[in-house]
């Protein structure tokens, strides 16, 4: 069993920045992969982003591109979503998950483990 617990949520005037935090207390992911994942009053969650823990790269969908950024600690046992330039439309509970897959996914069902959520609020 891994427990996520995320940190860092909160309200932000749009144009602003918020970084969020999943950490997983006493675990090294080695060969683990990351998602972000929000979901919005109404609509269903949607893959954010992700990162490979072993190489490090990272994957974003298109309307985070260039705004968004995906990292980990060097411990290897917290990973970091850094927005920036927040719109409004970026408004949602953010979710980071975690698969022992080497690879990311889109796919919610893809990833075993889950954090509680954290608000992220954008006031325009």
């Amino acid at each position: 069993q891994v427990q996520l617990v995320e940190s860092g949520g909160g309200l932000v005037q749009a144009g602003g920045s918020l970084r969020l935090s999943c950490a997983a207390p006493g675990r090294i992911f080695g060969s683990y992969s990351a998602g972000w994942f929000r979901q919005a009053p109404g609509k269903e969650r949607e893959f954010v982003g992700g990162i490979n823990w072993s190489s490090g790269a990272t994957y974003y969908v298109d309307n985070v591109k260039g705004r968004f950024t995906i990292s980990m600690n060097n411990a290897k046992n917290t990973v970091f979503l850094q927005m920036n330039s927040l719109k409004p439309e970026d408004a949602a509970v953010y979710y980071c998950a975690v698969t022992s897959n080497r690879e990311t996914n889109h796919s919610s069902s893809y990833y075993p483990y889950w954090g509680q959520g954290t608000q992220v609020t954008v006031s325009s």
